[in-house]
């Protein structure tokens, strides 16, 4: 058996990969045309960039409305404003997501509740979410996650039984398709991110999607001090609605400038994750011990966030675990193999949310798999050469063979 380079042997990479693009990409055209926006000195309010992402993110989305906002936090907190969700409202929740999924329904009032998550998708499971619906329940919100989605055909139904309003979170979906509808399309609203780790990246910012015009129109109020969509600065016009509090979560037009020339790749590089994605799924998944992450179960067009693989303790030898596999990989030259987040929402190290403010209905499967199996890969892994790709998997085969039982 080849020995392990962290037991001394040699490394499957001497040195760093030389095919996996920086993150996030950056094009020279983008640039010239900053430095021309710069000197415009038109930057903010409605400017014209930030007019035509929406019109082209609407238009590539498939939705009747996008409206930018200053990051995708606030866009999960308009949406739910845009129901008037607040005190005495439950809003449910997958057990594993960014802590901002839970934390955004907390700020408007409302109290998050937790349910489980499918173990092959990672993402909320259907049967969970209907067992935890109250009279109180008024949303729930489904996250497409890492390189998944979540079910949205069994989640609509159930949601539309019970009269429940469907918040799409898509901070790692851009180019995610399920059964040929972008995601953020199927429920009531789509919320994005687009911070600089995301599948379209501009530093800060996001953007919610709707094909409902009453409620796009309140989403525009609500993250631009009450203006109306394309209002001019100093003309209010007609005022928002009594009660529906209105803040300023603009975003400028530099970010629309760097999101225009991204979203002009992204259908490319979604294809090239996806080809990536497929070589690593087909090959990772025959090793002893690991499973990958699977697809959305109607996804015509899967994104990818990150590249998810799960290890089975189960299969490993004794005084093995996921710590010890992680550090294997890391010495064989696969550095940025990870935990994620390390923890479900509500144990992630920035949650701070005291725990008479929500309430967990389910999780047994969330715990187990984020704390004993989940390790991640960065996007751009998916969309090295083959040759780099051939060796990602070697040196997962040499470890996986090395401590699997």
């Amino acid at each position: 058996m080849t020995k392990l380079a962290i037991d001394g042997g040699t490394p499957v990479f001497s040195e760093p990969p030389k095919s996996i693009p920086p993150w996030p990409p950056v094009y020279p055209e983008t640039a010239v045309k900053m430095s021309e926006l710069y000197l415009s000195r038109q930057w903010s309010f409605y400017g014209p960039l930030e007019v035509l992402f929406n019109e082209r993110f609407a238009e590539y989305t498939g939705a009747k409305q996008s409206i930018m906002m200053c990051n995708g936090t606030v866009t999960l907190e308009c949406a739910l404003r845009a129901f008037r969700i607040g005190r005495g409202d439950e809003v449910i929740v997958p057990a594993h997501t960014w802590l901002a999924t839970g934390t955004s329904i907390v700020s408007c009032g409302a109290t998050p509740v937790v349910v489980d998550i499918e173990p092959d998708t990672l993402c909320m499971d259907p049967a969970a979410f209907e067992a935890a619906i109250t009279p109180k329940t008024k949303a729930v919100i489904p996250v497409h996650l890492f390189g998944s989605m979540a079910d949205m055909d069994k989640i609509m139904p159930i949601a539309r039984k019970h009269g429940l309003h469907v918040i799409e979170d898509c901070a790692h979906a851009h180019g995610g398709f399920w059964d040929g509808k972008h995601v953020g399309t199927i429920g009531d609203i789509g919320s994005f991110s687009f911070q600089q780790s995301k599948l379209l990246a501009c530093g800060e910012g996001g953007a919610c999607i709707t094909n409902d015009l009453e409620i796009g129109d309140l989403l525009g109020r609500l993250s631009h001090i009450g203006y109306a969509r394309g209002a001019k600065q100093g003309e209010s016009g007609t005022p928002p609605p009594m009660g529906l509090i209105c803040e300023n979560y603009r975003v400028t037009d530099f970010q629309a400038l760097i999101l225009l020339s991204q979203l002009e790749h992204l259908p490319k590089d979604t294809k090239k994750r996806e080809e990536g994605a497929e070589f690593l799924r087909q090959r990772l998944n025959a090793l002893p011990g690991l499973r990958v992450q699977a697809r959305g179960r109607r996804a015509t067009a899967q994104s990818y966030y990150v590249y998810c693989i799960m290890v089975d303790p189960a299969q490993l030898k004794d005084g093995i675990g996921r710590t010890e596999v992680i550090n294997a990989l890391h010495a064989e030259g696969l550095a940025d193999i990870g935990e994620s987040w390390g923890a479900p929402m509500y144990k992630q190290r920035l949650w701070t949310v005291p725990e008479d403010l929500y309430r967990i209905e389910s999780n047994q499967n969330a715990e187990d798999i984020v704390f004993n199996q989940l390790m991640v890969s960065s996007l751009t892994w998916l969309m090295a050469d083959r040759c780099d790709l051939e060796k990602y998997c070697a040196a997962f085969e040499k470890v996986m063979k090395a401590y699997s039982r």
